[in-house]
């Protein structure tokens, strides 16, 4: 976990959660980043005062781990099922 949060300071957010929460078109672009990246920083533009139970539902319903929240930004990781594109190494 320590390397996910070190790895993860270098990034920037991907995905923006906006005006229209968690709606399925952020959670498409969600999994599609993961499975790219596997790593992504995802930033509470709108809904700041719900990150902590949205972050939450977010790793819920992409099936990843919140690796960490800090400030108005959190950071999810999740394993990509194919070895040959797995890009963060553990």
């Amino acid at each position: 976990m320590r390397k996910l949060k070190s790895m993860a300071q270098l990034l920037e957010p991907v995905v923006k959660v906006g005006k229209n929460g968690l709606s399925a078109e952020l959670i498409s672009e969600m999994e599609k980043e993961l499975d790219r990246r596997e790593l992504i920083k995802v930033k509470f533009a709108a809904f700041k005062d719900q990150k902590k139970e949205m972050s939450a539902e977010l790793a819920e319903r992409t099936e990843s781990h919140l690796v960490m929240r800090v400030g108005h930004v959190a950071v999810f990781f999740r394993r990509n099922a194919s070895p040959e594109k797995q890009v963060v190494k553990l």
